[in-house]
């Protein structure tokens, strides 16, 4: 006959597991299921407030805070990586107090030389390159040719034309060009030479571009303006001049058609490298209207309590 357990069995205990007494003497306790268990108090920890420092008020009378001194006075800007500063008198002034000036070159065609030819325009060339005591800059530049003025010119033409068959062979020629346009790429390469001038020497300019040319590659822009008087402009106008005119003849020698750019075509050719698509949408139109071809952001100024205005 086995006992009954039946006693020890309590709410919450699963039957046929005898309680544990207590050895202490006291009463038994009994293994407790589903009880939540009471999360333990710890003493905390009381933290003293620190004392607030006075913040610097500002010429407007407000308290500026850490952010606000260090957000920069006057951040970079796209305009600041701009090397140019003016265009004047057919001459490009740069920001640092350099100028340029570029000379249009009509190419010739040597393929359709004779070898004697080619032998006097290889020589003179060689000639014209040791004879320069300056540097000089051949650019070669190849852009899309926009056919909408010409496709539009001989609209007008076929427009007063009253022979029939003449209309249809116009006709059928604008069609052409038409789809020829949009089908492939036309494009034309333009060349030019780029004449310098520094104000303080070629080589000194030439030795502190090739000792800082790591330092400038990775340096941040800097807005700063150059100022120069009227007599070194007009020293720099006159030297430029002369360069010209040294350049022009050499490639005269050579049998090539040059041209120096005035203000009108320096405009066009710098807005439409900064802009090319733009460019051929917009044209510049009459450059001699235009007050200016980009605007600078102004330098913060100095308020009477030294704030920044």
């Amino acid at each position: 006959m086995q006992p009954d357990n039946s006693q020890y069995n309590q709410p919450g205990v699963p039957a046929g597991q005898p309680s544990i007494p207590d050895m202490t003497g006291g009463a038994p306790s009994y293994p407790q299921q589903g009880v939540p268990q009471q999360p333990q108090a710890y003493p905390q920890q009381v933290v003293q407030p620190q004392p607030v420092a006075p913040q610097p008020v500002g010429a407007q009378g407000a308290a500026t805070t850490a952010e606000e001194k260090e957000t920069p006075k006057n951040p970079n800007s796209t305009q600041n990586s701009l090397q140019l500063s003016e265009i004047r008198d057919s001459m490009v002034i740069m920001n640092d107090g350099s100028f340029r000036a570029v000379i249009a070159c009509k190419s010739i065609n040597f393929d359709l030389m004779s070898s004697r030819e080619r032998e006097g325009v290889e020589y003179s060339y060689q000639n014209f390159i040791n004879s320069l005591n300056f540097p000089v800059q051949i650019l070669v530049r190849s852009q899309r040719v926009d056919i909408g003025p010409y496709i539009e010119k001989l609209v007008d033409t076929r427009r007063s034309q009253d022979n029939m068959l003449l209309g249809v062979l116009m006709d059928d020629y604008i069609n052409f060009i038409d789809t020829l346009a949009e089908e492939a790429n036309i494009m034309e390469k333009s060349f030019y030479i780029t004449v310098p001038f520094f104000p303080e020497g070629d080589l000194q300019n030439l030795k502190a571009q090739a000792v800082g040319f790591f330092g400038k590659l990775f340096a941040k822009p800097q807005n700063t303006v150059t100022k120069i008087d009227s007599a070194a402009y007009q020293k720099a106008k006159d030297e430029i001049a002369n360069r010209v005119n040294v350049v022009q003849a050499g490639l005269f020698q050579i049998g090539v058609q040059s041209a120096q750019l005035d203000t009108r075509a320096l405009g066009e050719l710098y807005y439409s490298y900064y802009n090319p698509d733009t460019a051929l949408r917009q044209p510049l139109g009459d450059f001699e209207n235009i007050a200016t071809t980009f605007v600078k952001k102004a330098e913060p100024t100095q308020g009477p309590t030294g704030g920044v205005q």
